[in-house]
Parts: C-alpha cells; structure tokens; sequence
C-alpha cells in the first residue's frame, strides 16, 4: 500500500491518492454509500457489479475481513474508494485485511481521497463514469477511459452474476423459486431459517422450467444495471404471476412491476446505504433499510394496473413497495435481509414463507 493512484472522472477531474489492493486499471460508475459498516457485504454484494464504490464513512477495514459476511463468491465491485483505507486491524475474530481482500480478487482501491467532496459533486451533478488506476499511466488517458466507458444503463450486467445452472439449498416442505438476477446469500438465509426450501434459477430461465420444478412460490431477487435490459426475465416473470405467490426485492420489484406495464428511469444518483427511511403508507409506520439501487419505477406508469403503491422513501418519496388487489404478491425496493434497524424488515421474510404455506 502506498503507491501512487488515480482516479478520473468523465467530467475531466483527475484526483490523486494512494493505491491499496490490486495492481490494475479499471472503469466503472461512480457511486456513493452511506453505510457506517458493511463494507464486506458490499463489496460482495453482486448489486455492484459495474460500479466503482466509494465510502462516506471515512475509515474502512479496521474490522477486517472474514468470509462469513460475504454475500457471494468474489468481489464484484470494479473499485474501491475511501478516505483511509486502515491496515492494523482492531478484531481478534478476523486476519484478512482490506488490501489482501481487494488483492485476492484482483480489485483495485484507493485512498486518501476527500469523499466528502467528492460525494457532494455527485450529488450535484449525479453519478458519473470513472477510471481508477493503481498502475501508472497519464491522465489525459485515464480520463478517456471515463469518457468512453459504455453507461450502465447500456450494459448487460446481470449475465455476469446470475447462476449457470439451478441450485438447491435446504430440505423442507415447501421451497420458492428465486430467479437469480445477483442474489445474496443473506436472501438465501433467510428463507431457510423460515423453513422454506430454495430452488435458484438462472436470470433467463423459462418460465416452463419453473413450473416443472413444483416450486410453491416465486421470488425475484436484487440485482445490477438497467432492469430495462431484461427482457427475457420480464416475459417468463409475466407467466408466472398468477400461479403462486410473487415476492420481489430490489431488481425484482422492478422487474415484477414492468410485467405489469411499468416504466422504470435511472435515479440521479440512487440509493445506497444502511439508513433509508421508509414509510408504509398502510400503517402508518417507518423502518430504517438498507440500500442499494441507481434505478426506480415511476409510479405514475402503473395507473390502472392492479399494482398499489404502498410504501415510500421519506427522503424523496420515491416508490419502495408495491402490493397486488387481489393476488398474493408483493415488493420492495429495499433489502429485508439486512439489517440496519437492526431487524426491522426480516418478517417480510416470515410473512411470505406464511403466504406460500397458505396458499
């Protein structure tokens, strides 16, 4: 660690830090989160895939690393950026540090960088293309990489993190299907710690498939990029609304609700994080949830449809939960299977294993 880094923005800004982690060059979009710990979950998280991350907080990696937090196999962020990457651990349960971490799965960081100011300009002027560079090169290149880098919203990311072949997890009475579009092992947990078996299927499964398998109900999970993009996912989706109960997180609300007709739009600069307020317009109350989407569905393009709005973001009223009039199906855009509140949105989970037993 040490070693002189980059990072360029499209916008042509060329900041300067020290270089952690691996060796190497890479692009992504910029994106901020809030969360005050979590940094193993996020960087494993298979929702960053495509993203450069960058940390608010302003020191990451005292905690270490142990692969009991991880939530896949492998790092899927493109790079790290911190204000201080600490490299003397403070946990006697944990001996991987953040830079053999990012080392081990060929993940560039750096540090030494002001966030605060950085995380301002992306609020202003929404979240932009990057290159980070921990091997040395000139900064008028670094910053046509940014420039030429292909949007997010253009690539096709959830191929990248989806399963190639379907996989069974826990022996129970009742199992639901999770469509993988980058699925967390926490989503997983959960579910059977409810006591309901999961099938998980490929992001492009047929919808045929599914119903073969005899599964007693269907969830689509969180995932990266432009819900747009998934075209195939969406139309075996719309065959299997009606057939048994329906539960979507993150990725999945969006693509539930484009089975519907919905019409989704990239956020300025999305939500990321462990402190969302959210508020169920139903009862009333308000849970603390964790975070992590760049895009939204507008409410306004599911006027008609039997999709209700019932839940929202107190920051700025976008859209986090959906229910069905008459189906048993519902979704949010937040991730139950965290826990900032600490637990304030696991019984998602307990309400819809109870939904499939009933039903």
């Amino acid at each position: 660690m040490g070693n002189e880094a980059k990072l360029a923005l499209e916008d042509g800004t060329v900041l300067k830090g020290k270089a952690f982690g691996y060796e190497t060059t890479t692009v992504g979009e910029l994106a901020f989160s809030t969360g005050m710990s979590g940094y193993t979950e996020s960087l494993t998280d298979p929702s960053f895939k495509g993203q450069i991350l960058m940390s608010t907080y302003p020191l990451e990696g005292n905690y270490g690393v142990s692969e009991d937090w991880y939530q896949s196999d492998s790092v899927h962020v493109e790079g790290f950026v911190v204000r201080e990457a600490c490299k003397k651990l403070s946990n006697f349960g944990t001996k991987k540090t953040l830079d053999d971490f990012l080392k081990e799965f060929k993940v560039s960081g750096i540090e030494d960088i002001d966030t605060r100011d950085l995380t301002l300009k992306i609020r202003e002027k929404g979240s932009l293309k990057a290159a980070l560079a921990t091997e040395e090169i000139d900064d008028d290149e670094l910053v046509a990489k940014a420039r030429e880098h292909t949007s997010i919203t253009e690539l096709d990311l959830v191929p990248l993190v989806s399963t190639p072949e379907i996989k069974a997890f826990g022996d129970f009475d009742k199992t639901v299907a999770i469509i993988d579009c980058g699925v967390k092992r926490n989503i997983i947990k959960c579910f059977l710690e409810n006591n309901i078996g999961v099938a998980l299927f490929p992001y492009d499964t047929d919808y045929q498939t599914i119903l073969d398998y005899g599964v007693d109900g269907l969830m689509v999970s969180s995932g990266p990029g432009n819900p747009e993009r998934l075209t195939s996912t969406i139309e075996n989706v719309e065959k299997l609304l009606n057939r048994f109960p329906v539960f979507g997180i993150c990725m999945g609300q969006q693509v539930i609700a484009k089975a519907f007709g919905a019409t989704t739009y990239k956020m300025k600069f999305g939500h990321r994080g462990a402190n969302q307020p959210v508020k169920d317009l139903n009862t009333g109350k308000v849970f603390i949830t964790s975070q992590n989407h760049g895009f939204c569905i507008d409410p306004e393009s599911l006027a008609g449809s039997d999709l209700e709005l019932n839940q929202i973001n107190l920051n700025d009223g976008t859209p986090e939960g959906f229910l069905h009039k008459e189906l048993p199906l519902r979704t949010i855009q937040y991730h139950p299977e965290s826990g900032p509140g600490p637990n304030d949105t696991k019984v998602l989970f307990e309400e819809f294993g109870q939904m499939i037993r009933e039903y």
